[in-house]
């Protein structure tokens, strides 16, 4: 069969970008992996960069049309919106004849199926978990022009009107997939993603990853000779030395967990690269991470979240403030800065939670850099479908479901003052990234003050969320005027800098 993949164009909003992404960095290798697999079982496969080639809705239509596929494949990730033009536009497809057959993957999708299914009647199924096996058998079978009524993994309309959907055990060997087709566009974006585990051995209620993958062990690992053999092949066809796990969590549990890495760090010193990681801090062994950091670690994400214990089992991390602060000594002694995943506000936060918190951040140094202290300073907790805490809110009654998606989800704080703090931190935040977007994200050159004006922000950041917050622990009361007062002396005092 021909089969084209779609990764369609999707953009950030400014209001969006100081939010943790919707979907994790594993799903950027889904697409690739899918085509793998399809590859291997003998069908014509293409993948079209819609969003990292900044393609248009009437390119890609251009694109279809000349290749005109047996099935369409749309890695469907959520945007912070209602995507009616992706549904418009694959409604157009159908109704011109240029596919017959149209599935979704991803992790949107996974959850969301009712919703699209419902939004979209161009879609003809949705794959629910791990894409590569399903869509083989939904390759297969459409191939033998059989109903995919019967396939395990997928949602439909049924014939009577009502969805069915059924969940596929997840991958039990990794080993066993072929390595992901790679695009010209993935390989342009300065470092070469690379899966080395599914899964995570943890729980944390703000994160849907096992939901994701449902059936079966929670974290799967590659062999690292499966590893090895892929950089090695990478490296043979093209001159790349920054690789990125795109893993959840690099580690696996326990003691195996760290003899594998130790392993695999053995194994990658030996090819002279650069590699990036995120892992739980409970993870963070002094042999391990110097072993890691010896054969070319030199970035890694740990998720600490919070700076009070009571927090941490909120949030069911399993892990302890003082796990946090050795996990950032070892990393430190290594010679690595670790960036660090934080939920500043969560919606049973109260304002001793929150002094505990900034006083940790300031403990251990991490509010010195401006690209970390506006991410510290404000995260409040994502709540997605398929996460615990979701389904926690939801049978409170205070969930508040979003306009556009079942999908996103928001609740209000339970204490007043951590409100205020929250909508004043937001707002500041946003618009620091809003003035910042452009040199982030590498499409203007930085200016040669950036680092003067960086350091002038931070001391700016921190000395409003210690003043709004002394403010509050002594009763002082910001209604809706005093706040939006500070909010605007805030921009401008940020905007006068930057000027």
């Amino acid at each position: 069969m021909k089969i084209l993949l779609l990764e369609h164009p999707r953009s950030i909003s400014t209001e969006r970008c100081n939010d943790i992404a919707n979907t994790p960095l594993s799903s950027c290798l889904l697409t690739g992996y899918a085509a793998g697999v399809l590859k291997s079982q003998g069908h014509e496969v293409e993948i079209v960069e819609g969003y990292l080639d900044k393609l248009s809705y009437k390119e890609i239509g251009k694109i279809i049309e000349a290749y005109k596929p047996d099935i369409l494949g749309v890695h469907m990730v959520y945007h912070w919106k209602n995507d009616r033009r992706l549904y418009n536009f694959l409604e157009a497809v159908k109704r011109q004849g240029i596919s017959p057959y149209v599935t979704a993957y991803g992790f949107y999708p996974t959850f969301g199926y009712e919703e699209i299914l419902k939004s979209c009647k161009a879609i003809d199924s949705i794959i629910l978990g791990e894409p590569e096996l399903t869509f083989a058998d939904l390759a297969a079978t459409l191939t033998r022009k059989k109903s995919h009524e019967k396939i395990l993994g997928l949602a439909y309309l049924s014939s009577q009107g009502s969805i069915t959907c059924s969940k596929a055990k997840a991958i039990e060997n990794l080993d066993d997939l072929p390595f992901p087709v790679r695009t010209r566009a993935s390989l342009n974006i300065g470092e070469v993603n690379i899966m080395g585990s599914r899964g995570c051995y943890g729980a944390c209620t703000f994160c849907y990853i096992n939901s994701y993958y449902g059936r079966g062990p929670k974290w799967r690992g590659r062999s690292p000779e499966n590893i090895i053999a892929e950089i090695d092949e990478i490296l043979l066809k093209h001159t790349m030395d920054y690789f990125y796990f795109t893993d959840p969590n690099f580690f696996g549990p326990g003691k195996a967990g760290q003899e594998r890495a130790l392993h695999l760090a053995s194994l990658i010193k030996q090819r002279k690269i650069k590699f990036g990681i995120e892992a739980r801090v409970n993870d963070i062994h002094d042999e391990t991470i110097g072993a890691l950091a010896d054969a070319g670690l030199c970035h890694i994400l740990v998720g600490l979240e919070s700076g009070r214990d009571e927090s941490l089992k909120r949030l069911n991390k399993m892990t302890t403030t003082a796990q946090n602060e050795g996990a950032v000594k070892i990393l430190r002694k290594h010679g690595i800065e670790p960036s660090i995943g934080f939920i500043m506000f969560e919606p049973d936060s109260s304002l001793e939670d929150i002094r505990i918190n900034f006083e940790f951040l300031k403990r251990n140094d991490l509010l010195k850099n401006l690209d970390v202290t506006v991410n510290v300073l404000y995260h409040h907790m994502i709540i997605l479908q398929g996460t615990k805490a979701y389904k926690i809110l939801k049978s409170e009654g205070r969930l508040d479901i979003s306009p556009h998606s079942t999908y996103e989800a928001s609740t209000s704080y339970v204490n007043r003052q951590v409100s205020a703090l929250a909508a004043i931190m937001r707002e500041i935040t946003n618009h620091i990234f809003y003035r910042l977007e452009e040199i982030w994200r590498k499409k203007v050159p930085e200016p040669a003050a950036a680092p003067l004006e960086y350091e002038k922000i931070n001391r700016l950041l921190v000395g409003l969320f210690e003043k709004v917050l002394s403010s509050l622990e002594h009763g002082e009361d910001f209604n809706d005027v005093k706040l939006k007062d500070l909010i605007y002396k805030t921009k401008s005092e940020i905007d006068e800098i930057f000027s």
